[in-house]
């Protein structure tokens, strides 16, 4: 199905206050990730910490977010862990970048419906920057690419979202696949989609090679043009770059 999703609104600058940016160099465990999230998080709710924008790798893994069922997972070849985002089960690795958000809504606006729609924009700007063709989906989440050399409706993802919003604070994000080993989601039944004609792939698999580093620079650009101006974390490892050019809960979660 085409998207349909044609008056969706984008943009949620925080008027108060920039977002910390972080990268890490190294692969981070995916428990002590999801650990050091949650408290970032706690302290945002209660004020005493600013946003947080945390860009990293994990070592190989499976997530299972809350709509997961474990008929999904074929070969649990790598560790499984429960993830407590919206969405099914997707795989986490070297060469793709996932992006944690803890931004507070209450600031930036209490819509969670534009607050995914906007980073489904902000991973569709990124991928223009490399010349691909981001798609969103009406009857699937995430962005998607289209592969008429595969065959008639024949498409591929290549990036997830899944979150979870606590106290109107964002949890988790987005990964986006810019080198990773593809076959390593064949152990899965990727975010529930099983046809044939929808598979996923990176733009290392569209011909595409590009540094990780090089990916970052346009993620923050392209952040910063839709949530505002972010400041570097303390202990970032993202090199230096050149001129950067509703829903009513307080604990919600949105399908991956």
């Amino acid at each position: 199905m085409v998207n349909a999703r044609n008056d969706l609104s984008f943009g949620l600058i925080n008027p108060q206050q920039m977002a910390e940016w972080r990268v890490s160099a190294q692969p981070v465990d995916y428990a002590e990730a999801i650990a050091s999230m949650e408290a970032r998080a706690s302290e945002i709710a209660a004020g005493n910490e600013p946003e947080l924008v945390w860009l990293l790798e994990h070592p190989p893994l499976y997530t299972a977010g809350t709509s997961a069922k474990p008929m999904d997972v074929l070969d649990a070849r790598f560790p499984v862990f429960a993830a407590g985002r919206g969405g099914q089960t997707t795989y986490h690795g070297p060469g793709q970048r996932v992006a944690y958000l803890m931004l507070d809504l209450r600031r930036r606006g209490p819509d969670v419906r534009r607050f995914v729609a906007t980073l489904e924009e902000w991973i569709i700007r990124t991928l223009a920057a490399f010349n691909v063709r981001g798609e969103r989906r009406e009857d699937r989440i995430g962005v998607w690419v289209g592969r008429p050399e595969k065959g008639a409706g024949y498409e591929d993802k290549i990036a997830a979202i899944g979150i979870r919003v606590r106290h109107w604070v964002t949890l988790h994000g987005m990964a986006l696949n810019v080198d990773p080993d593809l076959s390593h989601f064949s152990g899965i039944v990727p975010c529930g989609v099983s046809e044939p004609r929808y598979g996923v792939t990176s733009l290392a698999d569209l011909g595409i090679p590009v540094a990780m580093s090089d990916v970052d620079r346009v993620l923050r650009r392209e952040f910063e043009a839709l949530f505002g101006p972010a400041t570097q974390a303390v202990g970032s490892t993202e090199k230096s770059s050149p001129g950067r050019r509703s829903l009513s809960s307080s604990s919600l979660a949105s399908r991956s």
